[in-house]
């Protein structure tokens, strides 16, 4: 229980509590009422993060400790003992809960509450009674000729400083403040009212009356009494409400622009200053400087009140600072005092930052107050005009800038800062739809109105010719810098884009930025006074613009710079010419000509060229120019550099050698970096092995990766598409593999799986995982099937490869490489690897849908018949890969033997029906059948009739654009006008007239004589082969397309056959690849859709291929028949990259980007590549993707309509998987979607007119650069 304290224990106690509300008076000074002050009283703690800290308080709570601890102990024993355990959680506080409700109801507790309130109530006694005698002492001291404050304290017991103030009083204040009064008066006035609570002083009656004689009081020379006005009014902004708020603001902004107009300050010209010391200059830079820290908070409230108070301090700003004289004088304006406080605009930056004000600012500039906006570019105009006027403006200005005192300002200083303050208002303005509405503006300075674009050129020179800082002594020299004002503005406008279409992506912006570099490739005298500091800020705004959307476009199209003579090129090619000089040392670094600089500016503008050539379209207009090769040449030049700078020794300087090969080195990882990005399309990933970098780049990439490190500024997705790009081709995965990511990788994996954090509290346990692949596990998982979609990849990291099957594994032994992963995660096949995984269950589930996308247990099942069973949507079953609800949840047979159950085949087993159902299906058969019989004439005679008839046009144009006529007119009537047999015939005819036409082929047609026939007995088909063909014969005979009897030997006499004529036209591979051997890797897929489609005739089918493989179709359409070809170039033909990857799917990626916008958005954000997708596709003819009449059209369509068709016919697949894709892409699923799914519903039909529209609009540039095969670097 609390004892009665002694009169010492109560000073102590007085002494806590009175430094207790000493230390909380500035929360309840502004208290409106006495009521007010006990609410923030009460809710001190919730409020006060020093509440536990102050001496009262634990003073109480020592108090309390003392006498009820031992009760709250008691309390909870007994309810732990009646819960029976001691719980955690939700238990425990309620265990809590009920203790601290029984300790509240026990008599302990009353008697202890009871005494210490008698106690403190002594104590606030004793503090009230001292107050009161020192208050009446101030009285008698008054009464004896000093003034008296009338501030009545006697409701207040707590506060020596403040004190609540009646309206007579303030009435007499009001009248002792008028200027009629001697000073001494007014000052002490002053005074009480500073000491007084605000909200008193603003809602009394007599407060207009006293607000303007405090305005008045401002513009007294007597600086005392206005900093106590001003002090009063500091005060009044943090406690009153925003009506009142606005009334002091819009006061204080009519006393400055009086004063303005009264004083008439001449801004200072020639030798003479500005002094800010000066009375009444003092005066004004305070009250504007109260008036711009009140403009930056202000925004954090007034969202919540009524816009007109908004509106008006708004409004009362402007009329402010649109303040001019028209005099040939020229006078000191309000904009100059405030661009000296806030030279950056920062309360304009946070006015335009919310919609709730920016909507009203624009709205005044527009309608009341657009003089603003004309001063403004009037300043920035003027610059422009004097920075091309002085050719050394700079050193003028530093020698003007050097007063010695810091409070003496010159009129440059001034009139820059009023620049710097412009800049950034008009930066602000811009970059919104009703800011730019704005423009034209007229001004002064022009005869013509200044448009956006005029404004956008404006800034652009100012940054051109004033690059370096105002003054380099000064701490905030980059943030005063023009060109980093005008920079800051410029990056701004390119992250928005209609602001960049409206400002950046005009001609005469590109054409002023691109100035200097014309210029400079003239080699004619440059006009900047510091171009090594300016042309690398060029290439920066450059880089944005052409990462704009549709500014890439600007660059590569448009011919809108003149280069002399009359010659207009577009500014991609200018920028090329001129990054290649400053590779090629022919032009070098403009300025100091350093070393140093001249890397900075090359590296700047290989920046500008890599946001071109890391696109399909950029590197097809771009490549023709060999950047990849100088900047190879450069690369290895200073790689061999690195090598012969001298390591530091004793009694040299090491600061210089150690500097140098720091410099030498970062040249080296941006030569590096530009090279890498070269393998961000199919085509680039074609040069940069060209180059013979490509292990050196990956490995860089790598690194990088390993550290975090963002790609670049531009790039959002990091390193996924490069790697899978790089992944598609042998060289890729083989370098990928020697830099050890595919070791991080797997470990990567690994580590998720098996090495994840344990549930740090078993009452919480994490909840297990239903999906067969864990969400912390999907990123991994999705990079491995990136890694090893390419048929390629797959070969090279697997090829030869034996797994461990050890007898025993340790805890700690980890995979290192895929095959590890395969051994310890899908092989699964002994306990002693059961035995090694923590988590079986889970990571050989994981394995299993790692490479063959599937789970365990009832999904085995889909597994084996995924693999067994071959056809496209409508020729296979796959069995489902869960149970399904009914009495019979599982009615498919299990697959464990060949030949697979025929219900996989043909119609899937189905449950019991009812009779009627069975009658109705049977009648929807029959009635199917007859509307079949009563259908429209087959349109199919009218093309036999055309092969057969001998009056066929003699020209190849002509009976190929019949053909094409008519094969457009049956495929449109529906598949049912075209048989199998006809589209065989069709293939035959077309592939045999085109090759008997000289302008058709494109590769000498391969010579045939008796002795290939001989030399068959040497030919030995390769496993891979022989599974292949068992693959066909199980295809074609499930669709009867073959005999069972013959096909086998048939096949294999193709087969043998076509690889022994191929290899007669393949040049010796000396690549250290391991897949780029005399063989092609995998299988020919094309050989066996001919075979099929032929009906297993295998002399027709090779009368067929052997005339097919002269056409250029027959490089793209059958990729066994150009590899390691003797009519590709040797470097290209040892890096065993088809042609299908880097011409057909570089070209799929192109349009797809133009015509298929989200797609391309959605595969860019996946990290996966359209590419690798459709390489995966046409490699196979589309097998198991697309039922066999399609993929038979698909080939008719190439060799029919021409080489590009294959792109375009995988453009229509993409347009019609788009719903899917998108949908997909949201749950991070698109790689499995892809490479598991069957194309359901599509016909090359339904998208002819589709394929023909892109064929009108690319077919130019898409077939002309299929025939340049021979040499794709042109």
């Amino acid at each position: 229980m609390l004892h009665r304290m002694s009169d010492e224990d109560e000073e102590q106690l007085a002494a806590l509590l009175k430094h207790f509300l000493r230390s909380v008076g500035e929360r309840i000074c502004g208290a409106p009422s006495p009521q007010s002050a006990q609410e923030i009283l009460l809710h001190l703690e919730e409020t006060d993060n020093n509440f536990h800290n102050y001496e009262f308080v634990k003073y109480l709570r020592r108090r309390l400790e003392t006498s009820l601890g031992g009760v709250v102990d008691e309390e909870i024993r007994k309810l732990s003992r009646e819960d029976g355990q001691h719980a955690v959680g939700s238990g425990h506080d309620a265990i809590v809960h009920a203790a601290t409700g029984r300790s509240r109801a026990s008599t302990q507790y009353q008697d202890a509450t009871q005494t210490l309130r008698t106690t403190v109530t002594a104590a606030v006694e004793c503090l009230v009674s001292r107050f009161d005698e020192d208050h009446s002492r101030k009285e008698e001291e008054m009464q004896h000729g000093r003034y008296a404050d009338d501030c009545s304290d006697s409701d207040s017991s707590f506060n020596q400083s403040y004190g609540f103030i009646r309206q007579e009083q303030l009435q007499t204040l009001a009248e002792k403040l008028d200027s009629s009064h001697p000073k001494e008066v007014r000052r002490e006035a002053v005074e009480v009212l500073r000491r007084a609570p605000p909200s008193d002083v603003l809602s009394c009656e007599g407060w207009p009356r006293l607000r303007h004689n405090l305005c008045v009081a401002l513009t007294e020379p007597d600086p005392e009494l206005s900093d106590h006005v001003l002090q009063f009014f500091a005060k009044s902004f943090s406690s009153s409400p925003m009506s009142v708020t606005q009334e002091i603001y819009t006061s204080l902004a009519k006393s400055v622009e009086s004063s303005f107009l009264s004083l008439k300050l001449s801004f200072p010209s020639g030798a003479a200053g500005f002094d800010i010391n000066r009375p009444e200059i003092s005066s004004l830079l305070k009250r504007m400087r109260l008036m711009n820290d009140f403009q930056k908070e202000a925004t954090a409230f007034w969202i919540r009140h009524p816009e007109k108070y908004m509106e008006e301090i708004i409004e009362s700003t402007f009329s402010l600072l649109s303040l001019h004289r028209d005099s040939p004088e020229k006078f000191l304006e309000p904009t100059h005092l405030l661009a000296l406080l806030d030279v950056q605009a920062t309360w304009f930056t946070k006015w335009m930052h919310g919609s709730y004000s920016r909507t009203v600012v624009l709205r005044l500039l527009e309608s009341k107050y657009k003089s603003l906006m004309e001063a403004a570019l009037q300043q920035c105009v003027l610059y422009q005009e004097r920075c091309q006027r002085c050719a050394r403006l700079r050193s003028e200005e530093q020698h003007n800038s050097g007063s010695d005192a810091s409070s003496v300002y010159s009129g440059k200083e001034l009139q820059y800062a009023l620049v710097v303050h412009s800049l950034c208002v008009l930066g602000k303005v811009v970059l919104y739809a009703n800011g730019r509405k704005l423009f034209p503006i007229q001004v002064a300075a022009r005869k013509d109105p200044v448009s956006l674009t005029d404004l956008v050129v404006i800034l652009t020179n100012i940054m051109c010719q004033h690059p370096q800082p105002f003054c380099h002594d000064s701490p905030h020299t980059d943030t005063l810098c023009p060109s980093g004002l005008v920079m800051a503005t410029l990056r701004a406008m390119c992250e928005r884009t209609e602001c960049a279409d409206q400002c950046l992506r005009q001609t005469p912006v590109i054409q002023t930025l691109m100035a200097p570099v014309v210029q400079a490739l003239g080699g004619g005298q440059s006009k900047l006074k510091c171009p090594a500091a300016t042309l690398p800020l060029v290439a920066d705004v450059l880089a944005r613009i052409v990462n704009t959307h549709g500014g890439l476009a600007l660059f590569l199209y448009e011919k809108n710079l003149l280069v002399g003579h009359g010659e207009r090129s577009t500014a991609a090619h200018v920028l090329l010419r001129y990054t290649l000089k400053l590779l090629d040392r022919e032009l070098s670094a403009p300025g100091e000509g350093e070393g140093d600089s001249s890397r900075a500016l090359c590296g700047a503008f290989i920046f500008v060229c890599r946001q071109m050539y890391n696109t399909c379209e950029g590197l097809q207009v771009l490549r023709a120019y060999g950047l990849h090769k100088a900047v190879a040449a450069a690369w290895r030049k200073t790689s061999s550099l690195s090598e012969t700078i001298p390591t530091p020794v004793p009694g040299n300087n090491p600061a210089t050698s150690t500097q140098e090969l720091q410099d030498v080195q970062m040249w080296e990882e941006t030569l590096l970096d530009s090279l890498l990005n070269f393998a961000s399309t199919p085509k680039g990933v074609l040069m940069l092995q060209q180059t013979g970098a490509m292990q050196e780049c990956v490995s860089h990439m790598f690194s990088r990766f390993s550290k975090k490190m963002q790609v670049s500024r531009f790039e959002k997705f990091g390193y996924g598409v490069m790697v899978t790009q790089l992944a598609a081709t042998t060289a890729g995965a083989t370098a990928l593999q020697r830099s050890g990511f595919v070791r991080a990788l797997v470990l990567e994996l690994w580590s998720a799986l098996e090495c994840r954090s344990e549930d740090a509290r078993a009452v919480r346990p994490k909840p297990t995982p239903m999906d067969p692949i864990d969400r912390s596990c999907l990123k991994s998982f999705l990079s491995l099937v990136n890694l090893l979609s390419s048929s390629q990849s797959t070969w090279q990291l697997l090829a030869g490869q034996h797994l461990a099957n050890k007898s025993e594994y340790t805890p700690r032994e980890v995979p290192s490489s895929v095959p590890d992963l395969i051994d310890r995660l899908i092989a699964v096949n002994s306990a002693a690897k059961i035995r090694a995984l923590f988590h079986y269950e889970q990571s050989h589930t994981f394995g299993l849908r790692s490479f063959i996308i599937d789970n365990v247990s009832v999904e085995r099942n889909h597994v084996l018949v995924r693999v067994a069973v071959v056809g496209g949507p409508s020729e296979r079953r796959l069995p489902p890969r869960a149970l399904q609800q009914g009495d019979d949840p599982y009615p498919w047979p299990m697959f464990s033997s060949f030949p697979p159950p025929t219900c996989y085949t043909s119609d899937p087993p189905r449950p019991q029906q009812n009779p009627l159902g069975e009658i109705l299906s049977v009648l929807f058969v029959l009635v199917h059948e007859l509307g079949s019989v009563t259908s429209p004439r087959r349109t199919e005679p009218e093309l036999i009739d055309f092969f057969t008839s001998p009056q066929t046009a003699k020209t190849e144009d002509s009976w190929m654009e019949t053909c094409r006529r008519l094969y457009r007119k049956v495929v449109t009537a529906g598949h049912h006008g075209l048989s199998a047999t006809v589209l065989a015939d069709l293939l035959e005819k077309v592939v045999f007239h085109l090759s008997k036409h000289s302008t058709a082929c494109c590769f000498s047609p391969p010579g045939y004589n008796k002795a290939l026939e001989t030399s068959l007995d040497c030919v030995a088909l390769s496993p891979v082969e022989i599974l292949g063909m068992d693959v066909c014969l199980r295809y074609g005979i499930s669709l009867k397309l073959v005999q069972q009897e013959d096909s086998a030997s048939h096949l294999t006499l193709l087969m043998k056959h076509v690889k022994n004529f191929l290899a007669r036209r393949r040049i010796p591979v000396s690549s250290p690849l391991l897949i780029s051997q005399d063989e092609y890797p995998g299988y020919d897929w094309l050989t066996s859709t001919v075979f099929l489609m032929m009906s297993g005739d295998w002399q027709r089918s090779l009368r067929v291929l052997r005339n097919l493989s002269s056409l250029l179709t027959s490089a793209l359409l059958w990729p066994a028949s150009i590899y390691a070809s003797v009519d590709l170039p040797a470097r290209v033909a040892e890096s065993g990259m088809s042609p299908l990857y880097w011409s057909s799917a570089h070209y799929v990626e192109m349009l797809l980007k133009d015509e298929l916008q989200l797609v391309h958005a959605a595969f860019r954000m996946s990290g996966f590549t359209p590419s690798q997708m459709c390489v995966h596709w046409l490699t196979q003819c589309f097998w198991n993707f697309l039922d066999w009449p399609e993929i038979c059209h698909y080939v008719c369509l190439c060799a029919l309509m021409g080489a590009d068709y294959q792109v375009y016919a995988c453009l229509a697949v993409l347009k019609h998987l788009q719903p899917q894709l998108l949908q997909q892409t949201q749950a991070r699923q698109m790689q499995v979607f892809l490479k598991e799914e069957p194309i359901q519903g599509f016909r090359f039909c339904d998208y002819l007119d589709f394929m023909e529209l892109l064929e009108r609009r690319y077919r130019n540039l898409v077939l002309s650069d299929m025939k340049n095969i021979h040499n794709p670097d042109q």
